[in-house]
């Protein structure tokens, strides 16, 4: 108690530099796999897509990121053994956040799209197990979300198999390709508008005073769903027919309408990112400021400050605009070739699933999510449509990243308590 009455602002400054450093390698690595489809795909150049990032991810993290963050800050740790040493909590989480930055750091320079949730469960596991010993650990909640690691992908890259098996039916068998898409893609808009806002309103929204009853969400994500739809067919009609020599049946005038889908989509999932993977970030800080500002009484539930999301939402934004193209690349263009139709599948299919995840309070990996899809939707093409050495290299990143945070967190962990004694 003494220690962090003492030393409670430094503490406190320690944990707003380390969690926006930590913002920073989120916005670096995650936010990069949410538009990296968009990008492959030729849909959006580069620039767009920071826009619509600084945007929507700010938009997901303040609006819709107080959920997670109670599952990250409280379920972890048994706050019974923290409370005869709350400074213990403290030293944790300011190690497990500088920890798992500096790895999202090395790994963004390499161009590894590796998962931020990895990286601070990992750190946060580490410290733990090793300053708090084992049965401090509420290994239940570590493996339920180990288990989302495994669930995630596979639960996308169904979905997205499944949406590109039905933009192909639908649109590129029928006999009129470029007709067909212009009349069922502001359907596919609609979906998205109305699964990001069904699930943001039913589940995300209560922190900000905004507390919907199932029913009146549902009839608000329709009318946000037929809204989008309504902008969409708007910008669809601007697309007119070329013909081209080299292109008998008019697909490259089909991939030109999912272009207009592919913005929407990016929004989507820019928002769906923000909403689940600022916890990663403002977690920590937000545990460490409730310790100082209770005087050391530990609260696994305590409110989430708004500057604090804030906070974590600027830092996402500059993690994109300054380090954000190497992973794109890795995502946009490395797995597989990507064209609108098929980045919308696997977009959406990952949005979904991001969303129904932060709604359900489960901290999810974005990463492994978006990979899962594209991998789906290159599979609906075949295994030939595949870069398996780069998926190689994609899954040897991911394994390292666990011990890579939990070992760095340790040895932060150890170094401020020698600090603040």
């Amino acid at each position: 108690m003494l220690i962090i009455a003492q030393h409670g602002e430094i503490f406190i400054i320690l944990a707003c530099l380390f969690g926006f450093f930590m913002a920073w390698g989120v916005g670096a690595n995650d936010v990069a796999n949410a538009m990296g489809t968009s990008v492959g795909s030729k849909a959006i150049t580069i620039k767009q897509a920071i826009v619509i990032a600084v945007i929507f991810e700010f938009l997901g993290a303040w609006l819709a990121g107080g959920e997670v963050t109670a599952t990250i800050r409280g379920g972890m740790l048994d706050p019974v053994l923290l409370e005869a040493n709350p400074q213990l909590l403290v030293y944790g989480m300011l190690s497990a956040l500088l920890a798992a930055a500096i790895w999202l750091m090395i790994a963004s320079a390499r161009g590894w799209p590796v998962s931020t949730t990895h990286s601070i469960v990992g750190a946060i596991v580490g410290f733990g197990a090793v300053g708090l010993g084992v049965e401090a650990v509420a290994w239940g909640k570590v493996g339920q979300i180990a288990s989302s690691w495994v669930v995630s992908p596979l639960l996308a890259g169904t979905i997205g198999f499944v949406l590109f098996k039905s933009v192909h039916h639908l649109i590129f068998e029928s006999n009129d390709p470029f007709a067909a898409a212009k009349r069922y893609v502001p359907g596919y808009i609609f979906l998205v508008g109305f699964i990001v806002s069904m699930v943001t309103l039913t589940k995300g929204l209560t922190h900000v005073g905004l507390d919907l009853s199932f029913g009146q969400s549902f009839l608000l994500s329709i009318l946000i769903g037929v809204v989008i739809m309504g902008l969409g067919v708007v910008m669809q009609r601007r697309i007119k027919y070329e013909k081209n020599a080299s292109d008998h049946f008019g697909y490259a005038n089909v991939e030109r309408v999912f272009g207009v889908l592919m913005i929407f989509t990016a929004c989507a999932m820019a928002f769906a990112h923000g909403s689940n993977d600022v916890a990663n970030a403002v977690g920590p800080l937000a545990a460490v400021i409730s310790v100082v500002r209770s005087d050391g009484v530990i609260d696994s539930a305590a409110l989430v400050p708004w500057w604090v999301l804030v906070l974590g939402g600027g830092g996402i934004v500059f993690g994109l605009v300054t380090y954000g193209h190497k992973v794109i690349a890795t995502v946009g263009t490395g797995i597989t070739e990507l064209t609108p139709s098929r980045g919308f599948a696997a977009t959406l299919a990952a949005a979904t699933t991001v969303v129904l995840a932060s709604g359900t309070g489960l901290p999810i990996s974005t990463t492994h999510t978006l990979v899962g899809a594209i991998l789906g939707v290159g599979l609906a093409r075949g295994m030939a449509a595949l870069n398996l050495r780069v998926i190689g290299t994609i899954v040897m990143s991911w394994l390292i990243t666990l011990p890579a945070g939990a070992g760095l967190a340790i040895l932060f962990f150890f170094m401020f308590k020698g600090m603040f004694g």
